[in-house]
């Protein structure tokens, strides 16, 4: 019986993370199409523009940064004091 468990806990899990995905992806949805009736678009203008908006990348994240500032802090051979500025600095900018 508990063997039964696991491979349905996976299953729920599974389901769950795709639920959070379609979430996402339909938000992006709802903010292209308010941004594209606040111009008034249509037709053809509001196809390439849904389509332009629908495909663009978020800014970066905080992890993105967090990568990036980290590689030139090492590239650099930056240690201590002076690595924490550089990294403040480096996130505040990004």
């Amino acid at each position: 019986m508990k063997m039964l468990h696991v491979p349905l806990l996976l299953l729920g899990m599974l389901m769950a993370s795709q639920g959070f995905a379609a979430t996402a992806q339909q938000e992006k949805m709802k903010t292209c199409n308010a941004d594209a009736t606040a111009k008034a678009l249509k037709g053809d203008e509001r196809k390439a523009f849904m389509s332009d908006c629908l495909k663009a990348k978020p800014a970066a994240t905080q992890q993105d940064k967090m990568k990036t500032c980290n590689a030139d802090a090492t590239a650099k051979a930056l240690k201590g004091d002076e690595r924490k500025t550089f990294m403040s600095d480096c996130l505040k900018k990004k």
